[in-house]
């Protein structure tokens, strides 16, 4: 079993579709470690041996943030914009697209289901 950066990589895929599933290492940056880690990409990540496992981690670990560094470092960077008060952190704090999107229409994503404007109860005579 392959764990590289604190993740368990799934047993039955190729090595660089794993590495994919490390926070911060997409399909270009997993093909490159493969490459600069002379590791063949379409290995199972079973049939890693231990020795291409052990590069491939050296190469995360000197070649930057991933995983919970990385989390970390995006979610300062986000509570110093709302710190400061600049159009970003007011729509972060919002809940709205922060890059200039349409919202009059779409959007749902960030503002969530649309509300339905409910009819209030009629009262019960008496």
């Amino acid at each position: 079993m392959a764990r590289i950066a604190g993740v368990d990589l799934p047993q039955n895929k190729q090595v660089w579709v794993g590495l994919t599933y490390i926070y911060g290492i997409g399909n270009a940056r997993s093909l490159s470690l493969l490459e600069r880690a002379k590791v063949e990409k379409t290995t199972i990540v079973k049939d890693l041996t231990e020795e291409e496992a052990r590069r491939i981690r050296e190469l995360i670990t000197e070649r930057g943030r991933v995983e919970g560094d990385l989390r970390k470092e995006i979610s300062q960077n986000i509570k110093r914009l709302i710190e400061i008060g600049s159009y970003r952190g007011v729509r972060h704090r919002r809940g709205l697209p922060v890059r200039g999107q349409r919202t009059s229409t779409n959007a749902r994503t960030r503002k969530g289901p649309r509300r339905m404007a409910i009819a209030g109860k009629k009262q019960v005579k008496k």
